[in-house]
């Protein structure tokens, strides 16, 4: 019987579907962009994301409204009368050196964002490939499972005409 069931074994073995993994491992671009980065540019996205909090709206807002009142109330010293020329001046030239650098550290994001789309792609791709892999192992195990039900089938006929029984869907035992 062993001997019978050798060539069905090897016939299965060599259909096998060995997997392989033909792509590149997937990396962290989040990580790699990060040692890249310079000193200025990691001070550009320091200072973009403090610039971009509510933490410095509230802080900046403060600071102005005790500029302001401060000018205003003042009987004696006023360092900055209205219209607060000094105040524009400073505030002018903080948007000056806030705008290029907040603009560094969005086009540098950005950079980053079409890297991130291409990883996604790239992992997306690996995906569809062990998608397209498992189902070809599920085909193959479908065609070794009715091959396997087949013979067993085949042998419950030669079984059942020994005994000379009818097989359960009503048909003759072959002879």
């Amino acid at each position: 019987m062993a001997q019978a069931n050798a060539p069905v074994v090897e016939k299965w073995e060599r259909q096998r579907i060995r997997h392989v993994h033909r792509h590149k491992p997937v990396i962290n671009i989040n990580q790699i962009q990060a040692e890249k980065l310079t000193s200025g540019q990691r001070i550009a996205d320091q200072m973009a994301a403090v610039m971009g909090s509510w933490s410095f709206i509230i802080i900046q807002s403060i600071i102005l409204a005790f500029w302001i009142v401060l000018n205003v109330v003042a009987y004696v010293n006023h360092w900055d009368p209205y219209p607060f020329i000094l105040l524009n001046l400073a505030l002018s030239f903080q948007a000056a050196y806030a705008a290029p650098i907040i603009m560094m550290s969005q086009n540098r994001q950005a950079a980053k964002d079409r890297l991130m789309a291409e990883q996604d792609y790239e992992i997306n791709i690996k995906a569809e490939d062990e998608l397209k892999s498992i189902m070809n192992h599920l085909e193959q195990q479908d065609e070794v499972m009715l091959d396997l039900l087949r013979r067993v089938e085949g042998q419950h006929q030669v079984i059942m005409g020994k005994f000379g029984l009818s097989a359960p869907d009503g048909s003759a035992a072959p002879e």
